[in-house]
């Protein structure tokens, strides 16, 4: 059987030469490439064509729950396994909404990487044990009825909202999104508008909460 194609993406070269090695002993994936961030992944999958992508959930530039959305549009018949330390039901929820196919806990023992790219692979959706049964009955229960709560905003309003909380000038998000530094501030001057936050401080407030920028970022 041709093993399947997998790609990683974190922005800590140690956690990826670590993920790649226990990946790499696993019969049936062969690891085609790796990435520090969302928007390098974005542009490895187009080129690799992988079946599976292993994204850590906080990662600059574009969060790993921004790219698990964007690959479901963009690459729908890839499977997303997220990583995290975070064991907040609110980020395994939005992993889910996003597209992710999986959820695991970066404290888990090496054994679980295997089990949960296995299970993945096999089309099911897994989530590390230890994360709150209360996780798997809503999204059973609800995620398929209900209105997705999200933050409301744009996948454009997103992407600006977590570089300003990451510390980014107008002008370095404008030439990383190929936009103009009117429109930044334009973006910017809606954000704190729809969100009724006024200084940029809330809007960090905020990203942290939704997810979009790890608290220790």
């Amino acid at each position: 059987m041709t093993p399947a194609r997998v790609v990683l993406a974190d922005d800590h070269t140690l956690v990826r030469a670590g993920l790649r090695k226990l990946l790499e002993s696993l019969p049936e994936v062969a690891v085609v490439g790796e990435a520090d961030d969302g928007l390098a992944l974005l542009a490895m999958v187009q080129e690799l064509q992988p079946e599976l992508a292993l994204l850590d959930i906080a990662m600059p530039g574009l969060n790993g729950l921004e790219t698990a959305a964007r690959l479901s549009r963009t690459a729908p018949g890839l499977r997303v396994l997220m990583l995290s330390m975070h064991q907040n039901e609110e980020y395994v929820r939005q992993a889910l909404r996003n597209g992710a196919a999986g959820y695991m806990l970066k404290d888990a023992a090496p054994m679980e990487l295997a089990l949960a790219v296995r299970a993945v692979l096999r089309g099911e959706v897994y989530l590390s044990p230890s994360v709150s049964k209360g996780v798997v009955s809503d999204y059973v229960q609800r995620l398929r009825s209900e209105e997705p709560s999200g933050t409301g905003l744009t996948p454009r309003q997103t992407e600006v909202l977590q570089l300003i909380a990451e510390g980014h000038s107008s002008k370095e998000i404008a030439r990383r999104l190929s936009l103009s530094v009117k429109t930044v501030e334009t973006h910017r001057s809606q954000l704190m508008k729809q969100l009724d936050i006024h200084e940029v401080a809330g809007l960090v407030r905020f990203a942290m909460r939704n997810g979009l920028v790890s608290p220790d970022h």
